[in-house]
């Protein structure tokens, strides 16, 4: 004898008998879940939305390049990595405990006292739970907390924003200190070798008695050729022949008396020239120098955002969950299909049972 078979329309007679239970299931079920919906708190969502850049167009070594380079490091703009680390940091252990420690979580989440395993687990995935940062088709990351008070939830949400902004800045933060510590080396450096060079090319100056190359060698060239015309002039008229002979000797040997004489001057011109230019390149190189450690301490200091704030998070005007009518219905659905199913089981072990009735 075959095993009889059951349709859909074979449970209209069935639940024609059991309407009564299923009435009263459905019932009861709408109206411990009515309950449950009411008791439920209202959670509130707030949304923080912003675009991260690269964290080295911020560092010295760049700042100092040109002007129209700088301005195209510094525009606008997420690149896929950029976005990538901002969450991965935005969903990192530290930050999370950070901001729970913050704003007291444990408290706030009546979780018991920070210290325990099995608190610092549940606390850590409240919070992550409550938590969503994603990439959106826009290339900017929303940042969302849900809570059940609407201030708070604003408040960690713009707090992570700031937090992820500061964290992104640390990972360059050494590379940029050592940067700066290079240029206040160099800047030290050029800043002895130029007070050295300044001093040797003032003793050079003493030593050799120039003090002005071009001036100097005229002055000297004009003293020469009328002393030695006049010493020709007094060899043929009879004149002070041996005081301009001394005069002549004073003006072109060191041993003659003179601090300015043809001697020096052709010794050491050459060595002046030298210092001078060491000098002037020095010089040239310090004020670089300074100029670059200002720009460098200046970036550090100054500490340029690595994220452009698109929309701050604001205490939500509405809830976003629970919605206690989709609670309510789906409740009664489930509450009615399992009542159907239990009910057809039910008439199945009957039907089966050895003994029972059997329809002629």
């Amino acid at each position: 004898m075959s095993a009889p078979t059951f349709s859909l329309v074979g449970l209209g007679p069935i639940l024609n008998r059991w309407k009564y239970y299923v009435a009263g299931a459905v019932a009861l079920a709408a109206l411990v879940s009515i309950v449950v919906a009411l008791l439920l708190p209202n959670v509130y969502r707030s949304t923080a939305i912003f675009i991260p850049t690269n964290p080295q167009t911020a560092d010295p070594d760049r700042l100092l390049e040109d002007n129209s380079q700088s301005r195209s490091k510094l525009e606008l703009g997420g690149r896929a990595e950029d976005l990538d680390r901002a969450i991965t940091i935005g969903e990192s252990q530290p930050v999370a405990e950070l901001i729970i420690k913050k704003f007291d979580l444990y408290k706030h989440y009546e979780a018991g006292t920070p210290g325990d395993d099995a608190t610092d687990n549940f606390v850590l995935s409240e919070f992550s739970g409550n938590l969503g940062i994603v990439h959106n088709e826009r290339d900017a990351i929303e940042l969302a907390f849900m809570d059940r008070d609407k201030n708070l939830a604003a408040a960690v949400a713009n707090t992570l924003v700031h937090v992820i902004d500061s964290v992104n800045q640390q990972l360059t933060l050494e590379n940029r200190r050592t940067v700066l510590g290079l240029y206040r080396q160099r800047y030290d450096y050029l800043s002895t070798s130029f007070e050295r060079s300044r001093q040797e090319l003032v003793g050079a100056r003493r030593r050799y008695g120039i003090y002005g190359l071009e001036m100097q060698g005229r002055y000297m060239a004009k003293q020469i050729i009328e002393t030695e015309a006049a010493l020709r002039k007094a060899e043929g008229g009879g004149g002070d022949v041996a005081g301009f002979r001394r005069a002549l000797r004073g003006l072109t040997r060191t041993d003659g008396g003179n601090v300015i004489n043809l001697e020096s001057f052709v010794r050491g011109a050459d060595s002046l020239a030298m210092f001078t230019n060491r000098v002037s390149d020095l010089q040239t190189r310090l004020i670089a120098a300074r100029s670059a450690y200002e720009t460098a301490e200046l970036s550090i200091k100054g500490r340029i955002s690595s994220v452009y704030l698109v929309q701050k998070a604001y205490p939500a005007t509405k809830k976003s969950k629970p919605v206690r009518w989709l609670i309510v219905l789906g409740s009664v659905l489930l509450t009615f299909a399992l009542s159907v199913v239990f009910i057809t089981l039910l008439e199945l072990y009957r039907y089966n049972r050895p003994g029972a009735a059997r329809p002629a």
